[in-house]
């Protein structure tokens, strides 16, 4: 049986020498069709795993994170389905306001498969993404190889607004959603995805 880091890797052991996340190198980004299109296949197959079929996966994975204790009671974490929140453009900080927003929790999707991208938290939903933040790096070069290879993809976000108000709490249940669903744009799951969207901006 193909162990979980196994089955994780998107890149054969050559590809990842070429893709290794962390280089700066103008070669990064310039992704095959055929590889980009097997990277977002693998982890579109993984996501769909949860998102199907939350309860077949391997409990060692949900021991931690199968309920979130806070201050307005326990969160189920497989009751939050980031693919049926209402869907926003990207760009929606730079849109007026009336208000800063509310705690939340957000996730950066490609509808066009669907595959959830990044996992996020805020305290004030609206004005997040105003300002510096490295996500928006990331979705700047996966747009770019995309368009550099002819293929589509419709970038959203969507915004779960029921995420407890105490800062520790909210962490604490980004973090179990980053676990679950692998994000390839969080950190912590770059080690199983080696994503190359994390360099320099595609110019």
């Amino acid at each position: 049986m193909t162990n979980s880091r196994d089955q994780l890797s998107l890149f054969s052991v050559s590809e990842q020498k070429t893709l290794a996340y962390g280089s700066k190198q103008p070669d990064l980004l310039k992704i095959s069709s055929d590889a980009l299109q097997d990277w977002k296949q693998r982890l579109f197959q993984y996501q769909q795993q949860i998102h199907v079929a939350p309860t077949l996966q391997q409990g060692a994975l949900f021991d931690l994170t199968s309920s979130i204790g806070s201050a307005s009671g326990d969160i189920d974490v497989a009751s939050i389905d980031p693919f049926s929140l209402p869907q926003q453009n990207t760009e929606f900080w730079r849109w007026k306001a009336s208000d800063a927003g509310v705690a939340a929790l957000y996730f950066v999707i490609d509808y066009e498969l669907p595959i959830l991208l990044y996992v996020g938290e805020t305290v004030k939903s609206g004005q997040r993404w105003k300002g510096e933040h490295d996500c928006k790096r990331y979705l700047l070069n996966y747009r770019q190889v995309h368009y550099q290879n002819q293929l589509d993809t419709l970038l959203g976000i969507a915004f779960w607004s029921l995420a407890p108000t105490q800062a520790r709490d909210r962490q604490r249940l980004e973090t179990a959603l980053i676990q679950r669903w692998r994000s390839p744009f969080n950190k912590e799951n770059w080690e199983f995805w080696g994503t190359p969207f994390t360099g320099l901006v595609v110019g």
